[in-house]
């Protein structure tokens, strides 16, 4: 369980620094057909549906080829 830690503790460090130092790598998520933004006067919603199907798919693909 240990190194599953460490390996999620990388995997999380390298998506900071990628979010840091190259934003325009995720600059697609929450503007994907299907994302939902709603705007008002004092209230802000934004539910992230497609792109967090998106991240779903990527995901699940990566844990099946890394268990295989």
């Amino acid at each position: 369980m240990a190194k599953w830690f460490i390996i999620l503790g990388a995997v999380l460090l390298l998506i900071g620094a990628a979010l840091q130092f190259a934003p325009w790598l995720f600059s697609w998520f929450g503007k994907l057909p299907g994302d939902i933004n709603i705007k008002r006067e004092s209230v802000s919603v934004f539910i992230p549906i497609t792109s967090m199907i998106l991240v779903s798919l990527v995901l699940t693909l990566l844990l099946n080829l890394l268990n295989r």
